[in-house]
C-alpha cells in the first residue's frame, strides 16, 4: 500500500470505520419515499440538532460572511479546479489549499472531505448544511513522506487554514486525526505534548479559532489530537425512533482503558481527564461526493461538522448583535463559543414546564441512562461524561444561550455569558489566596428546576520561534506553559464560603468545569469562578463563563 493511500485509509477512517452506501442519485431518489430519516436534513432538523429553525425568519442565519475551515488528508472538490468536481456541485468551497499554499488542480480530491464538507456548507435544497452560506476553507495535508513524519505537515496545513480570511476563521474542523503508534516521541502517550495536539492549543489562541474534533480514542483508532485542551472533541450519536438521541455503540470512548494492538499505551487520556465533550449526529448521515452523488455514512467525522457549522451560525448573529446592540469584539472568543455550545447541550427533554431548561431531548449513553445516572451528575471532580460530555448539540438552545449577552460580574440575567479574568493575589504572602468573581443572578431560582453553568479556559501553549517569523515552521516545536487551575461553585447569593456551596466543579485535570444540578429550594443564588491555582507564569487567566436557570 502506497503512503499517500494509507493516509487517506487513515484520516477516511475518523468516523470509526464509516459503512458506505454509494447509490447513484437516481436511486436515491426513487428510494427517499419509503425510507425514513435517512437524511442530512434529518441531523440538522428538530430530531437532530435544530439548525433549521436558524436558517428561517426571524432568525435568517445561514453562516453568512462567516469563515470556518477544513483539514483533512484530502480536500473537497472545487469546479473550475477540478475536472471530477459537478459544475452544479452545491458543496461550493471558497478556496482549496494544501500545506501552506494553494492546491493543486485534481490533486488530493477526497470524497471523506467532500462528505463532512456537505455537511458544513451543502445547498442542496434536500440536503442543505448547517450553515450554507458559510465561507468555508479547505486545506489537505497530501501524502506523507513517512508513517512518523505527519504532525509537522498537519501543524502547517492547520496554520495556513487559521490565516485565511485575514486570520480572521472562526472554527476549524478535523474529522481526520493520527494514530498514537505513529508519534514520534518515546513511549508516547495522549499527555497532551504530542506536536498535533500542542499545535491544536497554541493556534486556538493565538489565531482565535475554535477547534472542533472527531473524538477517537480507545483501541486501534487515531486519537491525536484528541488529547487537546482548547477545542470541543466529539462523538456522534445515531436515532432511536426517528430521532438523534442515543451516543453510537461504534463510538471509542475515554474508558474502559485497554492497549490496541501494536502498542503497549491505552489510547485514553492521561489521567482521569475525560476526552468527549459534546456528542452529534453522525449515524447514515446523507451526504455529497464531489461529483454530485449522494452517500450515506456513518462516524464522529460528520458529527463533528455539525458543531463547527453550528459556530458559524453563532457567529454570524454575534456580529449582527455587534453592529446593531453594541456587542463586544468577546463574542468571537473561542472559549465563549466552547462554554456556550457545552452549556447548551441536551441532557433532560422538558415536559413543558422549563423545569429542564427546554431541553429538546433525553440523551442516553451506550447503557441507556441518562447524564444525571453517571459520575458527572454525582461527582463535583468530573465535569464531564465519560461518553456524552456536557450532552448533545442543539444548535437552537446554543443560539439562546448566547442571546443571552455578556454580563460582568454582580448582578446579571438568568440566562446569559461572560467573557472576563482573574489573577492571584500578589500582595498576599499566602500561596493559597485567591482572587474570585460573584454573579449573583438578578432574580430567585425555582425550586426543583435544573441550573446549568459551563467554565472553559486555555492551556497555554508557546511557539519555539527559531526563525523569529511568528509562524510555525517545520522542524519548530511547541512548549507547554501548563494549564491553571479554575473552579466554579453554585452558592446562595448570601454566602460567602465556598465550603456552603450547593454544589461544584472542582476538576484538577480540566480546562472545562461543568454544573447541571437541581435547585433545592426557590431563593436567589450565585456563581463563584475560583482562581483555584497559578501554573503558568502569566498571573491572569482568561475564562469564558456561560450559565442557564430558570425563575421562579
Amino acid at each position: 500500500m502506497g503512503i499517500f493511500q494509507h493516509l487517506f485509509d487513515r484520516s477516511s477512517s475518523m468516523g470509526n470505520i464509516e459503512i458506505k452506501h454509494l447509490l447513484p442519485p437516481t436511486a436515491v431518489f426513487i428510494g427517499l419515499a419509503s425510507l425514513p430519516a435517512l437524511a442530512l436534513s434529518v441531523s440538522i432538523g428538530p430530531n437532530g440538532i435544530d439548525a433549521r429553525r436558524l436558517h428561517q425568519a426571524p432568525y435568517n442565519l445561514t453562516g453568512k460572511k462567516i469563515a470556518i475551515g477544513q483539514v483533512e488528508g484530502g480536500r473537497p472538490g472545487l469546479f473550475g479546479t477540478d475536472k471530477v468536481a459537478s459544475p452544479n456541485n452545491p458543496v461550493s468551497v471558497n478556496q482549496v489549499l494544501q500545506l501552506d499554499g494553494a492546491a493543486v488542480a485534481d490533486e488530493f480530491v477526497d470524497n471523506h472531505a467532500n462528505h463532512v464538507a456537505s455537511v458544513m456548507i451543502s445547498q442542496d435544497k434536500e440536503l442543505t448544511g448547517v450553515a450554507p452560506d458559510a465561507t468555508l476553507f479547505s486545506a489537505a495535508i497530501g501524502p506523507l513522506e513517512s508513517e512518523r513524519s505527519g504532525q509537522p505537515r498537519e501543524c502547517l496545513t492547520t496554520q495556513n487554514i487559521a490565516l485565511r480570511n485575514s486570520g480572521d476563521v472562526r472554527a476549524i474542523n478535523f474529522s481526520f486525526g493520527e494514530p498514537l503508534i505513529s508519534d514520534p516521541r518515546p513511549n508516547a502517550s495522549l499527555d497532551g505534548n504530542a506536536l498535533l495536539t500542542q499545535c491544536v492549543d497554541w493556534s486556538s489562541s493565538v489565531h482565535k479559532a475554535l477547534y472542533v474534533i472527531a473524538g477517537n480514542q480507545g483501541g486501534g483508532g487515531i486519537p491525536l489530537p484528541t488529547d487537546n485542551f482548547n477545542g470541543i472533541n466529539v462523538a456522534y450519536s445515531t436515532q432511536v425512533d426517528g430521532q438523534f438521541v442515543k451516543v453510537d455503540y461504534a463510538n471509542a470512548g475515554s474508558e474502559p482503558t485497554f492497549n490496541p494492538r501494536g502498542t503497549s499505551a491505552p489510547e485514553s487520556n492521561v489521567g482521569p481527564r475525560r476526552s468527549i465533550n459534546l456528542i452529534a449526529p453522525g449515524d447514515d448521515i446523507r451526504m455529497l461526493n464531489p461529483d454530485g452523488q449522494t452517500i450515506f455514512s456513518s462516524g464522529s467525522s460528520f458529527a463533528a461538522p455539525h458543531v463547527a457549522a453550528t459556530v458559524a451560525l453563532l457567529q454570524e448573529w454575534g456580529d449582527r448583535q455587534i453592529r446593531t446592540a453594541n456587542w463586544s469584539l468577546d463574542s468571537r472568543e473561542p472559549m465563549v463559543m466552547k462554554a456556550v455550545l457545552l452549556n447548551a447541550a441536551d441532557k433532560l427533554m422538558d415536559t413543558g414546564d422549563g423545569q429542564n431548561l427546554g431541553m429538546g431531548k433525553t440523551v442516553l449513553d451506550e447503557a441507556n441512562l441518562t447524564w444525571i445516572e453517571s459520575d458527572a451528575y454525582r461527582d463535583p471532580k468530573v465535569p464531564l461524561h465519560v461518553e456524552l460530555g456536557t450532552g448533545q448539540l442543539n444548535a437552537y438552545r446554543a443560539y439562546e444561550q448566547f442571546n443571552g449577552g455578556q454580563w460582568s460580574p454582580g448582578n446579571v440575567a438568568i440566562r446569559g455569558w461572560d467573557y472576563n479574568a482573574l489573577a492571584l493575589n500578589s500582595e498576599s504572602s499566602s500561596a493559597q489566596a485567591t482572587q474570585y468573581a460573584d454573579y449573583a443572578i438578578d432574580t430567585p431560582l425555582r425550586a426543583n428546576s435544573y441550573f446549568a453553568a459551563t467554565l472553559a479556559w486555555e492551556r497555554q501553549i508557546s511557539l519555539i520561534d527559531d526563525n523569529n517569523n511568528d509562524l510555525y515552521d517545520i522542524g519548530e516545536s511547541f512548549d507547554n506553559q501548563g494549564l491553571n487551575n479554575l473552579s466554579l461553585y453554585l452558592m446562595p447569593a448570601d454566602e460567602n464560603d465556598i465550603a456552603n456551596s450547593i454544589w461544584s466543579s472542582v476538576s484538577d485535570v480540566d480546562s472545562v468545569e461543568h454544573i447541571f444540578h437541581k435547585i433545592p429550594q426557590t431563593g436567589r443564588y450565585k456563581l463563584r469562578v475560583v482562581y483555584s491555582q497559578q501554573i503558568t507564569s502569566e498571573a491572569r487567566q482568561a475564562y469564558a463563563l456561560a450559565w442557564w436557570g430558570v425563575s421562579d
